[in-house]
């Protein structure tokens, strides 16, 4: 039952326009999932009662009148699309503040991009781990079925392949797609300056235009600040030399921001810091608001928010927060766009919080960067750590013990080394031949190009399905996989086949706008009963329903 024992006093008077205040258990819950009313809180004879229309005179003291009712508290309507920064929206042509994030080899699929983009939101295709040949698939099927609908691509730092991350850029850069998420730097490199400055001029008006945009998504300050500063000299020195851009445009981008928008990226899947995002988006709101004054940019920076992000109440808390947007990750992966084995949608479905570990990062396996990964069902992080440890240990395969030489073979490769070897070899020469003329070289190089073989397969075999490969699957996961899946067990979202990508997303934001309604009344001084307002999953026609109708 809902009660009212700290609110004494009236903030005005609520005058009805036909149906009297519901006094009904329940009424309050009720009121606040309509997002597209109104919440009018009254005394009706000393108890609570509800309205969701009439009309409200604040400031007027009056206790009662021949028609009007003491006003205890208020919540103006909260659609879904007033979530989040109206500007970030706008720019990027969304009705939802709502980011389907990239995950790699094609995971969030051309089908997950496209649910989005005709839901009102953005999905960045997952280009990372995909051949040039792969991207430009997708780009052509997007852009055909897309149209001017908002979509984006992927582009992940490639350290030990500079050539692809180039290929990568001069592709986007060719086909037009005017929007990148760029993930896993930790330093800004050429490619990814030419990716934003290429085009950039001054229009009629004088104001700089710069047709290609960059969503960072980072979890350390120091990345951060590097984003929302300009573009650094020596890359435009460089893209200058070689005839990219001219003079005038390298002046042009010493006044603009790498990225306008950054995304904080919190404890999440793949790549991540394990950083709290209470601790981190404030810092990264501080530094927002630094470099605005650092740089008297024009525009305004903008700071979302990814990573454990499932459950209406962390969707309520980043916003609260001041997140333009939030982004999603770890549990669009169990949702039937996704391009991976119906096998890892089941085990992710039965993930919990404690179900993920750190594991050796495929692409960054020599610097020993590490992914957050799923340990439930897989023994893919001991296999992984196991190989690390060999590669940091010896020089070369051949002083490797005996016993873990055999272990390495037997159960990780299952063939020999120097048959790996040639398979990487082949499939080096292909992509990268240096990396072949240096291993040749270098031992302990062709050491960490097959173990990393081992590792890029891992995940190739997860997505494919595998079967007799379900021990070895790298599957890219966080914690908020085991809080959406508390959240919505017992509900029609507990078995996988039935999670859509926009269908989840719409439950969180509506989740989230009913609880930043239900706080604002607490914070007027409501003390409400907690259980009338657990908000269960719900389907697409009962959302819009609920919400206003806003598909």
């Amino acid at each position: 039952m809902t009660k009212i024992t700290t609110k004494t006093t009236s903030i005005g008077t609520w005058r009805p326009a036909g149906d009297l205040p519901n006094t009904e258990d329940g009424a309050f819950s009720q009121a606040l999932r309509q997002l597209d009313h109104p919440l009018y809180a009254v005394d009706v004879d000393g108890r609570p009662g509800v309205a969701r229309d009439g009309s409200a005179i604040l400031g007027n003291q009056e206790s009662s009148s021949a028609n009007g009712y003491p006003l205890l508290g208020w919540s103006p309507p909260l659609p879904l699309e007033s979530l989040g920064d109206p500007g970030f929206k706008k720019d990027h042509g969304l009705r939802l503040a709502y980011v389907c994030g990239a995950m790699a080899n094609g995971i969030t699929s051309v089908e997950m991009v496209e649910a989005a983009a005709r839901a009102g939101m953005i999905g960045f295709f997952g280009a990372g781990g995909l051949s040039i040949a792969q991207i430009e698939a997708a780009i052509d099927r997007l852009s055909s079925s897309l149209g001017e609908l908002p979509y984006g691509f992927n582009l992940i730092h490639s350290p030990n392949d500079m050539t692809l991350e180039q290929q990568t850029v001069d592709l986007y850069l060719a086909k037009g797609i005017r929007l990148v998420s760029a993930s896993a730097y930790l330093d800004l490199t050429t490619p990814l300056v030419q990716y934003r400055v290429q085009g950039i001029h001054q229009n009629a008006q004088g104001e700089i235009v710069c047709p290609n945009r960059i969503i960072a998504k980072v979890s350390r300050e120091e990345v951060a600040r590097k984003f929302f500063a300009p573009p650094p000299e020596k890359h435009l020195q460089r893209l200058q030399n070689q005839g990219i851009i001219t003079s005038e445009q390298a002046a042009l981008a010493l006044r603009i921001p790498m990225a306008q928008d950054l995304t904080a990226e919190a404890d999440s899947g793949g790549h991540t810091d394990n950083r709290p995002a209470l601790c981190l988006f404030p810092t990264m709101l501080a530094l927002r608001d630094e470099m605005a004054r650092q740089y008297d940019y024009t525009i305004p920076l903008r700071v979302g928010l990814a990573g454990g992000i499932a459950t209406p109440q962390s969707a309520a808390a980043a916003f609260a927060m001041g997140a333009a947007y939030i982004l999603t990750g770890s549990v669009n992966q169990s949702c039937q766009e996704a391009d991976t084995s119906p096998l890892v949608k089941k085990m992710l479905a039965k993930a919990r919080q404690a179900d993920i570990i750190m594991a050796p990062a495929a692409d960054m396996f020599e610097m020993g960067v590490k992914v957050q990964v799923l340990k439930r069902g897989t023994m893919f992080s001991m296999r992984g750590a196991r190989l690390y440890d060999i590669y940091r240990t010896y020089d070369r395969f051949e002083d490797v013990p005996e016993d873990q030489r055999k272990l390495v073979e037997g159960s990780f490769l299952k063939c020999s080394f120097d048959q790996e070897w040639r398979n990487t070899r082949t499939f080096f020469l292909e992509r990268d031949p240096s990396q072949v003329d240096r291993a040749e070289k270098d031992p302990k190089h062709k050491m960490a190009l097959v173990f990393r073989s081992y590792l890029g397969r891992a995940s190739l075999w997860a997505k494919s399905g595998v079967a007799d490969r379900a021990i070895d699957y790298q599957i890219w996961c966080g914690p908020a996989m085991g809080a959406f899946n508390e959240w919505v067990r017992g509900s029609f979202l507990e078995a996988p086949e039935n999670r859509k990508t926009v269908t989840v997303a719409k439950n969180l934001l509506y989740g989230a706008a009913v609880l930043l309604r239900l706080s604002s009344l607490k914070s007027q001084g409501f003390s409400l009963d907690e259980g009338d307002f657990r908000i269960e999953p719900m389907s697409g026609e009962e959302l819009d329903r609920m919400a206003g109708g806003i598909s």
